[in-house]
């Protein structure tokens, strides 16, 4: 071992500290002090990586509003359960949020909120016998709305139909208040994912037609994102990143300009459809993606802390 050559260190060029391009600087650092003084949450967020993405993305949030861009919410299920709802009506409400997608959990968990205002059975109990998913209700107003509104949508015809029975939760609904304010929200069924489709009312026809119709309002609605606008997609690991890239694809085929916008991925862990189906792909020809990760019920409610001192 001893015969090994060895690196001559004596030899290694050094150069001044003050030479060197750093990454971080006290500039940067959060401002307890300034915190201490006027009790500014936003104070203590560092100019560095993720607090810098986060009070970016506020700053284009409230941009695309004053120019009148698109900012649309693709919604997973557990948005819903963890309590998000009235965060994104109250954005639909303020016309910041310009349109809303969702899985056809997000539509169930939607629907139970707004006719009970409660959610989310215990699925490890009930899978036991045979009662997961078996209620009554939630498949049967369901598929109820479908057939009343042959001119709607699956989210359109939903929402207007929680307003039309006026049920008791129905302010704590997104697809109501979209349906009120006639804002587009579209479902994306996917076929056995949903306790809707276990059912004797079940028609998979009516839910593939209504799912397949607000497909095609969803890929009419990119357009307006282009120059300026948002695309979110807060809670959904398969099912909405794949719907977005495919109905990307066909607005552009259809020569709609659909470029230059912000895309952002939230979600409790980084997965692989959002990554590169929302994040990254799309926007490769203008605009730029982020991902912000953390449970949402902590990640929507400080986005919109933000939004609110960022006006």
């Amino acid at each position: 071992m001893a015969g090994f050559e060895r690196a001559d260190f004596k030899r290694l060029k050094n150069y001044p500290i003050k030479d060197r391009n750093n990454k971080v600087s006290v500039d940067e650092f959060c401002l307890l002090e300034k915190y201490r003084e006027h009790g500014d949450f936003l104070d203590l967020l560092p100019s560095q990586l993720k607090a810098n993405d986060i009070k970016e993305i506020a700053v284009k949030f409230h941009e695309a509003k004053d120019n009148q861009k698109g900012v649309i919410f693709a919604v997973g299920a557990h948005v819903i359960k963890v309590g998000c709802s009235p965060i994104i009506i109250d954005w639909m409400e303020r016309g910041l949020i310009t349109g809303i997608a969702m899985n056809g959990a997000g539509a169930v968990h939607d629907l139970e909120i707004a006719l009970i205002g409660e959610t989310s059975e215990d699925v490890e109990e009930e899978i036991k016998t045979g009662r997961f998913g078996m209620v009554e209700e939630t498949a049967s107003h369901t598929m109820d709305a479908l057939a009343k509104y042959p001119d709607y949508g699956f989210g359109q015809a939903l929402g207007q139909w929680i307003l039309d029975n006026s049920m008791k939760y129905a302010d704590n609904s997104i697809l109501a208040t979209a349906a009120r304010l006639n804002i587009p929200a579209t479902v994306h069924a996917a076929i056995g994912c949903e306790i809707t489709h276990i059912h004797p009312k079940a028609d998979g026809a009516l839910i593939g037609e209504k799912s397949f119709d607000d497909f095609k309002i969803f890929t009419a609605l990119l357009k307006s994102l282009s120059n300026g606008g948002l695309y979110f997609n807060v809670g959904s690991a398969v099912i909405l990143p794949e719907v977005f890239i495919k109905a990307l694809s066909a607005a552009r085929n259809l020569g709609d300009v659909v470029e230059n916008f912000i895309s952002v991925n939230m979600d409790m862990t980084i997965h692989y459809r959002p990554s590169v189906n929302v994040v990254h792909r799309p926007v490769q020809n203008g605009g730029k993606g982020y991902h912000l990760v953390g449970h949402h019920e902590i990640m929507l409610p400080l986005l919109y802390h933000i939004m609110e001192n960022r006006k």
